[in-house]
């Protein structure tokens, strides 16, 4: 059973078939996939397409996408979640990104920590990994407060656009 998550403003969920027009509106924003290392989705097949692989890389357990809404109003402002999880090795990467009308409103940073609490308690991890782009100050900034540490450049490692980015590899640790 897929995990619900909740924070005092905002529900973790799965994200859903009927989700798809809220992941179309957050993708197709050259704001959002300007720092993303994908392409703006262009159709909400591409969408629903986005749902699907979040559900099979659920059920494969190779990563786990809540979708982030605020109480009380339905429609996901955003989603966030781990990448390239390995229960065997105990790590994940978290990603995440919220519609831009969210920004500056802190549901980042509080969506984060409760995916990064349930990440250490309940999945068991022992690191948790990073990687963003360089020029990705808000990004960057966030990972910073929630307790990242930078561990170094990857240079060249993200195409966007058919541009070489470099990125910077953060991770944080179980605090003991």
């Amino acid at each position: 059973m897929f995990p619900i998550l909740e924070t005092e403003r905002l529900l973790l969920r799965e994200i859903v078939s009927e989700d798809a027009q809220s992941i179309f509106d957050c993708f197709s924003n050259d704001d959002v996939t300007r720092y993303y290392g994908q392409d703006s989705l262009t159709s909400i097949e591409q969408a629903q397409q986005f749902v699907t692989f979040f559900t099979k890389n659920y059920s494969e357990k190779r990563g786990i996408r809540w979708g982030i809404e605020r109480k009380g109003q339905e429609g996901l402002i955003g989603t966030i979640g781990f990448n390239a999880w390995s229960s065997k090795h105990r790590r994940a990467e978290i990603g995440y990104e919220l519609h831009p009308q969210y920004w500056q409103n802190g549901f980042a940073k509080e969506a984060a920590l409760k995916v990064i609490s349930y990440g250490f308690n309940d999945l068991h991890l022992t690191r948790i990994g990073a990687v963003v782009f360089t020029e990705n100050t808000a990004s960057n900034g966030l990972l910073t407060k929630l307790g990242f540490e930078k561990e170094g450049l990857l240079r060249n490692y993200i195409y966007q656009n058919g541009v070489a980015h470099d990125t910077i590899a953060y991770s944080i640790l179980p605090t003991k």
